[in-house]
């Protein structure tokens, strides 16, 4: 199955990936719905976008605490520098991620759609001016605007209630309807409108590569090659098999 896949990946014109908070959890990132999932252990309404205007210091507070002092002390994992090292044979064109940690990033991926925002910007609601993590000062909390310093700072990712932020959304789309290989990595394919894109993808004629540790709700519907395992150990050994077809003994 590996072998196929890598077959596939080598042959394609325009490859993208499309990942989910399962390619995160190897890097001590949990995900938000399922076993040990976030929002187990946390209302979400902290994130919901009214809730976060009336009650913007106690938001804060459990936005501080989850998303910058816990998910900023996570590193990329073996599964994003795949990806990132796919891109920089030539083959991987974009990623189109629904998670927020920057990691793709980080890992050295150039072309990167987040596609429910991302933790590395903040922005201000009241001046809509754009800024920077290490621009913010967060030891008082709601954070103070450096712009118009009356404004609610918020950070640069989707709160519930909100739209799927621009260009990602655009360029997530021009993705998936000129992609002729997609592999999708750590997602079950439940999170409205994001798991909309594979399906799109493969109504456009994209073969599906699907990585996960469990089947989801692509694996039955649109998956041809189904790789079932942790996303380090497979995405490593999809690119070892490249390799092996790409480079020359």
């Amino acid at each position: 199955m590996i072998k196929e896949a890598a077959r596939l990946i080598c042959e394609s014109k325009h490859l993208c990936a499309f990942t989910g908070a399962g390619i995160s959890v190897e890097s001590g990132i949990p995900p938000f719905r399922g076993p040990g999932g976030l929002w187990n252990s946390y209302n979400p309404d902290f994130i919901e976008i009214n809730h976060f205007y009336r009650y913007p210091t106690e938001s804060w507070q459990l936005i501080k605490e989850i998303f910058y002092d816990f998910f900023g002390q996570a590193s990329p994992n073996a599964a994003h520098i795949a990806l990132a090292n796919l891109e920089k044979m030539g083959l991987l064109k974009a990623i189109i991620t629904q998670n927020i940690d920057n990691l793709h990033q980080t890992a050295g991926s150039t072309v990167v759609h987040e596609f429910h925002g991302t933790l590395s910007h903040l922005v201000c609601l009241d001046c809509h001016k754009r800024f920077r993590l290490d621009q913010i000062d967060m030891t008082n909390l709601p954070p103070e605007c450096p712009e118009c310093v009356v404004g609610l700072i918020k950070p640069d990712f989707i709160f519930f209630g909100e739209d799927i932020p621009e260009p990602a959304r655009s360029n997530s789309l021009a993705e998936a309807r000129n992609a002729d290989v997609m592999i999708v990595v750590g997602t079950t394919g439940e999170v409205m409108p994001a798991c909309t894109l594979p399906y799109l993808a493969q109504e456009k004629g994209a073969r599906i590569i699907e990585v996960n540790i469990a089947p989801s709700a692509y694996t039955g519907a649109i998956t041809d090659i189904f790789l079932q395992g942790p996303a380090t150990a497979m995405l490593k050994n999809l690119v070892a098999e490249v390799e092996a077809i790409t480079l020359p003994a």
